[in-house]
């Protein structure tokens, strides 16, 4: 089953070293992997995405607690969470494509970012299975390169 942790661990040199050094060192895979600053500039979220049952991700978060950079750890995929990830794509877009294109970024409600006489470079935003889509709907098109972010995720607030 996938899982989204968030971590929150000290902005020093090695941390997220120290980090991807435990998964490694005990087999386990980071499918997505964002980090970056918070409010706190001393302070980064990193946010990933791994896939075990409950023991593993139980494990993982124990495992996690122990390292001294590691201030919080959550498995933000327990609860409803909002979800995103960025895509730029670079799609062929000769004279018989481009309105083509252009409509279906359209309807995923991305931009256009860049343009040359032969493609389009996209930006796509929204949950995993939006940049999905898109990707499916443009490969026949004719896709020359694509740039994922990795997934970001926030609990939710509560309704009351």
């Amino acid at each position: 089953m996938k899982h989204t942790l968030s971590v929150l661990l000290l902005n020093k040199p090695g941390a997220l070293s120290r980090v991807t050094g435990l998964f490694s060192g005990r087999g386990f895979n980071i499918e997505s992997l964002c980090v970056a600053e918070t409010m706190d500039p001393k302070v980064s979220c990193l946010t990933l995405v791994t896939r075990g049952d409950d023991n593993i991700i139980e494990q993982i978060t124990k495992q996690l607690h122990k390292l001294i950079d590691v201030l919080k750890v959550s498995d933000v995929s327990e609860g409803e969470f909002v979800e995103r990830e960025m895509v730029l794509i670079r799609v062929k877009a000769e004279a018989g494509t481009r309105a083509e294109v252009l409509r279906t970024i359209d309807i995923f409600r991305g931009k256009v970012v860049d343009v040359s006489p032969n493609s389009y470079a996209v930006e796509i935003t929204g949950p995993e299975s939006k940049v999905n889509a898109v990707i499916d709907i443009l490969r026949p098109i004719g896709i020359k390169e694509i740039i994922r972010t990795g997934t970001i995720a926030m609990v939710r607030a509560p309704k009351k």
